[in-house]
């Protein structure tokens, strides 16, 4: 079998959310290639040896899918770039925009990002780890088993490495949570795995949850976490103590307004996934909807914002 290689040169605001169009099309992996990332792990000394040269142009992410040689090809492409030209209607910095496809040869392409995904401790605790390397948990360390191919959302991405470290603060034994947008359900886990003990993880894109069903399976917190489609919190149940939203601005606004059916009074509101550019939009919005900031994270061009109802703070 042959297999079409998509290539897009874009900025790091527009790399989730493309992914989830690679996704969306059918792909069965996306590989992101983010010299920023590569650069942290360079001077982290995380890997015994490399070669890679440090990167001195980190504006440009390159994300690349594959997709099967075969009679749909061609329509797929046509609509990821009506996709792409749809991000950019909205708003969306997709630049460079520079799409290349080329044809590759039946082989275990699959296998070669692995190179680049090794185990990692974004938080005090939390590890996650590659199915396919070996780790022994150290005092009180929370492993996370994840296989990145799966889906995107691995915990090395800034919105998510700074989540996972609040989630560690945050979470309490016997806590309800909502994960909103779940994508490979990496943060539903680790808050299981940090003792919550009910969390409702749901995704708008219906295709995401198989995905999260196995990577539950794997890490043993199927009978904790249950999965569902829903747009914001349509389709949740009760109030949670704890809601996570990692996803992105627009979204974030619109889930304010659904609180107060479904956040506790006393209850928080984790959310990432946030460019610097709609820090205040999304702040403000949240002040409108009687909700104050408690604690704010940036970390490359992204931040993290924690809310509490204002008359808790």
């Amino acid at each position: 079998m042959k297999w079409c290689e998509v290539s897009i040169q874009t900025s790091h605001e527009a790399a989730e959310i493309i992914a989830e169009v690679f996704r969306d099309l059918g792909a069965s992996g996306v590989v992101i290639e983010d010299p920023e990332l590569v650069n942290d792990y360079i001077t982290s000394g995380k890997w015994d040896y490399t070669d890679i040269p440090i990167a001195t142009e980190t504006e440009v992410v390159v994300e690349k899918a594959y997709l099967p040689v075969n009679g749909e090809l061609e329509g797929r492409l046509q609509t990821f770039k009506q996709e792409i030209k749809a991000l950019e209607a909205r708003g969306l910095n997709v630049a460079p925009n520079i799409v290349t496809t080329s044809e590759l040869q039946d082989e275990d392409w699959s296998d070669t990002w692995k190179q680049y995904f090794h185990t990692e401790k974004p938080g005090d605790r939390v590890v996650i780890k590659p199915t396919w390397e070996q780790y022994e948990a150290k005092d009180d360390e929370v492993v996370i088993e994840l296989d990145p191919g799966a889906a995107f959302g691995t915990g090395t991405h800034a919105t998510t490495s700074m989540c996972i470290k609040e989630l560690e603060k945050l979470v309490k034994p016997g806590m309800e949570v909502f994960d909103i947008g779940t994508g490979s359900g990496i943060l539903s886990i680790i808050a299981a795995k940090l003792g919550a003990k009910n969390i409702q993880a749901v995704d708008y894109d219906d295709s995401v949850l198989k995905i999260v069903e196995e990577n539950l399976e794997q890490n043993h917190v199927e009978n904790i976490v249950s999965v569902g489609q829903s747009d914001l919190m349509q389709n949740v149940h009760g109030k949670a103590n704890l809601v996570i939203a990692n996803i992105i601005a627009d979204i974030i606004i619109r889930l304010f307004k659904q609180l107060d059916e479904h956040l506790e009074k006393d209850g928080t509101l984790l959310t990432s996934g946030i460019i610097e550019d709609r820090i205040d939009d999304v702040i403000n919005a949240g002040r409108k909807n009687g909700f104050a900031v408690v604690k704010r994270m940036e970390n490359k061009g992204w931040a993290c914002i924690t809310f509490k109802r204002a008359s808790e703070v």
